[in-house]
């Protein structure tokens, strides 16, 4: 008999484990995570957080605390350069400001946290929302059947073992993931591009920065490649290397690690910052940059997510952004599933969904790394860059559980205004009465929205919320006629959509086709209503 049973357990309890389970407690489905490390993390690592993000900790009530804590350490308008050192000239812009082009698409903005300030946030309100969370505690072997797993964990403190039964186990254990190992499931991508390291730092580069729009700063000299990041006091920060010596094309210069010393540690920080002054090494992290994804998001009962699933250099900001949208996609599926809302097969959607989706990202991460670090390696297998604000919300997702339109193509991405609403994009942003968003009206239930017309409230099946919007850009930006209507997840994504008029017998197919239900079980299904 095993030691404990929970709905979920997830292995991991960084900064996606939390995520998801903040998620799964917001529908109302407890979970146990367990992390092995003492506590949160203790170095900034992620720290560029997209509109995507910010809407998901909107939803959670977490948007105003992460914002006022991102005030406190950077600037809200900060861009992306690239210069010779801090010191020297600028040699090119990649980001003008932060939250340039985003007006209008969402009712956030983008941010600047370090993940050491961000993850106490999210590890509070995921406890206020009914999860366990454990450090200092490993998954050291599971074994599945037809109605869940058991999974093992030690306690490293004191070694010893206890079996926790769970109906599902999300992965969430980092781009190394034992768990991943265990499935058995490979990656596949473009291997290892450079044995890179972080420089912890404390110096005083306020005077540096005085003239500049404090965001990201790309260093490109003949001695190192990387980038920095410090607070708004210039006194603080740390700094990437994923290059050193002038020959990029030569391997060893992708090898950053070998032989390091702290004599070289300061020598590297000194060629970055470009000036003599006192300053002191926190830390050195070693790492590898790699731009991979797994070759499949799921074997049986166990789901990968975060960079168990997709690992990419930092280059764009990606990696923490897309482990969140993993969680926004299974969280809800996971608990509808649980409750009973939806059919198991619901959860064959997540892999459908956002496995193209995670190879797209990794593609465009590794983009960004080859154009923008080292350009002199060559092109090969480099694809064409996509805008940022449509890999933050400008996806496309197939699946079963999506009711796509005839005419459908293969794309994955477009610029937000031209989504139009369509089945499997993030539902679009239309501000509403009282400085509401209509994102606002999501997550937590399934959502009809009409333009006009009689009360949805006559056919809409119990647990599905409905809402007449009377704002004059609705129509548009959903793609419907006056008459039309449209169908939201509990993740803000459309489900389905009828441009014209639609009534309670095609509500009820697109409700159950979007739950692995029957048309019969849709019409009386509560579905996820907490």
């Amino acid at each position: 008999m095993p030691d404990e049973e929970v709905p979920v357990l997830i292995v991991g309890g960084s900064l996606v484990g939390l995520t998801t389970a903040m998620l799964l407690g917001h529908h109302g489905v407890p979970s146990l995570s367990v992390e092995r490390h003492a506590g949160t993390a203790i170095h900034p690592r992620a720290g560029h957080f997209q509109l995507r993000t910010m809407e998901v900790f909107r939803q959670l009530g977490l948007e105003d605390p992460v914002r006022a804590k991102s005030l406190e350490m950077y600037s809200p308008k900060g861009g992306i350069v690239a210069v010779e050192s801090l010191a020297g000239r600028e040699l090119a812009t990649y980001v003008e400001e932060l939250n340039e082009g985003v007006e209008g698409f969402s009712p956030t903005r983008r941010v600047f946290i370090n993940q050491d300030v961000l993850e106490p946030l999210l590890r509070e309100r995921a406890v206020e929302l009914g999860a366990t969370v454990r450090n200092r505690t490993e998954a050291v072997a599971l074994e599945q059947d037809d109605d869940g797993v058991t999974v093992t964990l030690r306690e490293l403190d004191s070694g010893d073992e206890r079996q926790v039964r769970a109906r599902y186990v999300v992965a969430a254990d980092g781009n190394r993931s034992p768990m991943r190992g265990r499935l058995g499931i490979g990656m596949r991508g473009y291997g290892q591009l450079s044995r890179s390291i972080t420089i912890y730092f404390r110096a005083d580069c306020a005077e540096l920065l005085r003239d500049r729009n404090q965001g990201v700063f790309y260093v490109h000299n003949p001695q190192l490649r990387g980038f920095f990041r410090l607070d708004r006091t210039g006194g603080n920060g740390f700094l990437v290397i994923n290059t050193v010596g002038e020959d990029v094309t030569q391997d060893s210069a992708i090898d950053v690690q070998s032989g390091l010393t702290e004599e070289r540690a300061l020598e590297y920080l000194s060629t970055a910052i470009g000036t003599d002054m006192p300053m002191e090494i926190v830390h050195v992290a070693n790492w590898q940059a790699e731009a991979n994804w797994a070759e499949r998001l799921r074997e049986g009962r166990v789901f990968l997510a975060g960079d168990a699933a997709h690992v990419v250099p930092p280059n764009g900001g990606f990696g923490g952004n897309t482990g969140v949208q993993d969680a926004l996609n299974l969280a809800w599926k996971l608990a509808a599933v649980i409750t009973g809302d939806a059919g198991p097969h619901l959860l064959d959607s997540y892999e459908a969904e956002r496995l193209p989706l995670s190879r797209l990202t990794v593609q465009q991460a590794y983009t960004r790394y080859a154009t923008r670090v080292v350009p002199e390696r060559g092109t090969e297998g480099v694809e064409p860059p996509i805008p940022d604000i449509e890999l933050e919300i400008g996806l496309v997702m197939r699946s079963e559980a999506i009711l796509s339109e005839d005419g459908d193509d293969s794309v994955l991405h477009l610029p937000p205004p031209a989504l139009d609403g369509r089945p499997g994009t993030r539902a679009p942003h239309v501000m509403l009465t009282g400085g509401r968003s209509t994102l606002d009206l999501f997550g937590s239930q399934f959502v009809v929205l009409r333009p006009g017309g009689d009360a949805v409230d006559d056919w809409a099946p119990p647990g599905v919320s409905s809402h007449v919007i009377d704002a004059e850009p609705f129509a548009e930006a959903y793609g419907l006629s006056a008459s039309g209507a449209t169908l939201i997840r509990p993740d803000g994504v459309v489900a389905w959509r009828a441009r014209g008029p639609a009534g309670r017998d095609e509500l009820a197919r697109a409700l159950a086709t979007a739950l692995a239900l029957s048309p019969e079980s849709a019409r009386t299904a509560h579905v996820t209503g907490h």
